[in-house]
């Protein structure tokens, strides 16, 4: 099968390619899925999962990508809860050859059916972006009505899913981001926005939770904005400053299924739109990576037409 992988960790992005590698097998309790679009995060070459398995073992070649959308077409022994020909997305395990590729398996548990409404391109623009938001926002730190949140890179894959699902319960959003990004941070529902290059972050005073994708100066100047019992969510890693009298959360996203099948039917009812950017093919995935333009939204692998 074809496949985007790489081999050499100091070349970045300029190290990937296009090959043919071995078709995966479904193992106990996996699926064996026919992708049919794929969402990745550059970020996933600094990684340490990306190079090494869990005893610390180099891994390379390493087939990139973790979200998926495709079709079921082998059940592993053991494997239920889904079935062959089932229309799946989720999020893989980072240890495991990923989704840039024609096929992957995947364990079952972290997969959960796209509906037949959902086209394969939204289905793999979800699950990261989606369950960052909502762990973030309710199963790490429970989210409440009337509270105010400080949503970083409102406009970005991540930041537009936080700015969404907060505003569907009842929070009262301030997005930031660059100058370009207002217009879209308002129209997923920020009530203010912060031009981060320009505006001055202490302005807007005390929040109830800052979530932080972005980290480094950023990240510690949000610290001081939280107010007493409130939360700093960061998904950068652990903050370098902590609020004087909030708490701190910083976690890694994992897949659940319950949690996709919220996400997913919020984009069927029209609650949560995705936030799709730049759609390429497996052919041109390479090229498009080493864009330098800057991203706008989530990127897609479309694998199959």
């Amino acid at each position: 099968m074809k496949a985007i992988v790489v081999t050499d960790q100091a070349a970045g992005t300029a190290g990937m390619k296009l090959t043919e590698r071995p078709k995966p097998q479904a193992a106990i309790t996996d699926v064996l899925v026919e992708v049919h679009a794929s969402g990745f995060v550059p970020t996933e070459l600094a990684w340490p999962s990306t190079w090494a398995d869990r005893l610390g073992r180099a891994r390379a070649p390493t087939i990139l990508g973790h979200e998926l959308a495709g079709v079921v077409i082998a059940l592993g022994y053991g494997t239920t809860g889904l079935s062959v020909g089932q229309r799946v997305f989720g999020l893989t395990d980072w240890y495991r050859d990923g989704t840039l590729a024609e096929c992957a398996a995947v364990e079952a548990r972290n997969l959960a059916p796209l509906p037949g409404d959902v086209d394969f391109t939204a289905g793999a623009s979800l699950p990261i972006s989606g369950l960052t938001a909502w762990q973030g926002l309710f199963a790490h730190r429970r989210l409440q009505p009337g509270h105010s949140v400080l949503a970083h890179g409102a406009a970005g894959a991540v930041g537009s899913m936080v700015t969404q699902l907060a505003c569907e319960f009842g929070a009262y959003v301030i997005g930031t981001g660059r100058a370009a990004d207002r217009e879209k941070a308002l129209d997923f529902g920020a009530k203010e926005f912060v031009d981060l290059d320009n505006d001055a972050l202490g302005d807007i005073g005390k929040v109830d939770l800052v979530f932080d994708v972005i980290g480094g100066d950023v990240g510690k100047r949000s610290a001081g904005l939280i107010r007493t019992g409130g939360t700093l969510v960061s998904v950068v890693g652990p903050p370098e400053t902590r609020p004087a009298e909030g708490v701190t959360v910083d976690f890694v996203v994992e897949s659940d299924r319950a949690q996709l099948s919220e996400i997913v039917q919020r984009v069927r009812d029209g609650r949560l739109r995705t936030n799709i950017g730049n759609i390429s093919t497996l052919e041109d995935g390479v090229t498009a990576f080493n864009r330098r333009e800057r991203r706008n939204g989530k990127m897609i692998i479309r694998v199959r037409p």
